[in-house]
């Protein structure tokens, strides 16, 4: 009876295990044919109808460079709130920062400002216990998203790695910034990383608090709403915006989606910079389509200061195909390398949470925030060969004959390439 017993619990573990590795929704399988540029107003409007807000108009936004810009930034608009405050993030760690963050929160709640805060319970688990004590004991609502108990196994691969502050409704920030030591400085050295973030104003900070509400109905069954957090918001400049968010439980497939849609539509250039480089087959076969068509494609990932060695492996694990046919990966030199930009034709920027890899495509809870606006692109294009002037190109030839036990060590990383 033990022993059946036993079998039993194994098996529904191994269940669970598998649930989790692999999941439950059919992947884009198809490579997507090409039939129009992003230049193209079919471009921008299937962006709309597949991934689900329209590209709005009347926008406004700013990138933030590194810790210096990005947290003096966000800490103004959070001391200058007045109705509402709603942030999401995945790592809110110990430090100087989380303290200056959990005080200005603190403070405005205490003011009569709802402030709702939203962290994943894994990427999370090294804040400070006197930060949370300082938010919640002044009225902070703060939640943990998926906390890990025995009840909740199942969805234990499913993390938020969104990053959405919005501060009264009308300004909005978003990127690849966690809220740790690491982010803060100027990425001097390797003890502080390079980041871009982004605040935006305008009719596209409606669709950024949608993001948040999203997740935050889930765990706590409220539906925060009203002008308080939805206000009427006239335009402010002329840039064209997109705000829309993907997770395991509705829309896995959207984060997938749109970079193959960008990658199928560009016509002369992507620019990538990516914090975790690890395409899978499909979209690896996308991007040398590109390079054949003649699309150039630059790359820029982190060297030796990354935060994952196995990551690092599975990545230059798929590098040989695209070297191959053209492509120029480079690898950021003076410190880890956490951007998450897509620059595509000098038209379209894609910023936000994402990652290009597995994990963010198709397990994680996350979101972007597409800009069409060919000038913006220019600056993020400016910015990007800034960073390449750090990284080092690595050739195929270099690739090719790297050290066996190099090799070996990314071929056994790509053993859980589905789980990066």
């Amino acid at each position: 009876m033990f022993a059946l017993l036993a079998a039993v619990l194994l098996m529904a573990l191994a269940g669970i295990v598998a649930y989790n590795l692999i999941g439950g929704e059919k992947r884009i399988e198809r490579r997507l044919d090409r039939l129009y540029s992003v230049a193209d107003p079919q471009f921008t409007r299937e962006l709309g109808v597949l991934l689900g807000p329209p590209v709005t108009e009347g926008n406004r936004y700013r990138v933030l460079r590194n810790g210096d810009e990005i947290f003096p930034a966000m800490l103004e608009a959070i001391r200058g709130a007045k109705k509402t405050i709603n942030f999401e993030s995945y790592i809110y760690w110990s430090g100087d920062i989380g303290n200056a963050f959990a005080q200005a929160l603190a403070e405005r709640a205490q003011a009569g400002v709802r402030v709702q805060v939203l962290l994943d319970a894994v990427g999370s688990s090294k804040i400070d216990e006197s930060a949370l004590d300082i938010m919640t004991r002044a009225g902070v609502d703060v939640r943990r998203y998926h906390p890990v108990r025995w009840y909740t196994v199942g969805k234990l691969n499913n993390r938020t790695h969104r990053k959405v502050l919005v501060v009264d409704g009308m300004v909005g920030f978003t990127g690849g910034v966690g809220i740790a030591p690491e982010w803060t400085g100027n990425a001097q050295d390797p003890d502080h990383w390079r980041d871009s973030h982004f605040q935006v104003e305008g009719p596209v900070v409606g669709q950024m608090q949608s993001v948040f509400l999203d997740n935050w109905i889930k765990v706590s069954g409220a539906v925060p709403h009203g002008p308080d957090y939805f206000p009427e918001l006239q335009a402010v400049g002329d840039g064209r915006a997109q705000m829309f968010s993907s997770s395991p439980t509705g829309g896995s497939e959207s984060m997938a989606l749109m970079y193959h849609l960008a990658i199928t539509a560009a016509r002369q250039t992507i620019d990538l910079s990516a914090a975790y480089f690890v395409p899978d087959e499909l979209t690896e076969k996308a991007l040398v389509a590109a390079l054949a068509r003649g699309v150039r494609l630059r790359v820029i990932v982190p060297g030796e200061h990354i935060d994952s060695e196995t990551v690092r492996s599975a990545s230059r694990s798929r590098w040989g195909a695209l070297l191959k046919a053209g492509a120029l990966i480079a690898e950021y030199a003076p410190t880890m390398y956490h951007c998450k930009v897509l620059i595509v034709d000098g038209l379209l920027v894609s910023v936000g949470s994402t990652n290009f890899d597995n994990r963010s495509f198709r397990l994680n809870d996350e979101a972007t925030l597409n800009i069409l606006d060919a000038a913006f692109a220019a600056e993020q294009t400016r910015i990007f060969e800034d960073d390449l002037k750090l990284s080092r190109p690595v050739s195929y030839e270099q690739w090719a004959n790297r050290p066996w036990s190099e090799k070996l060590r990314d071929r056994m990383a790509t053993l859980i390439g589905s789980q990066l």
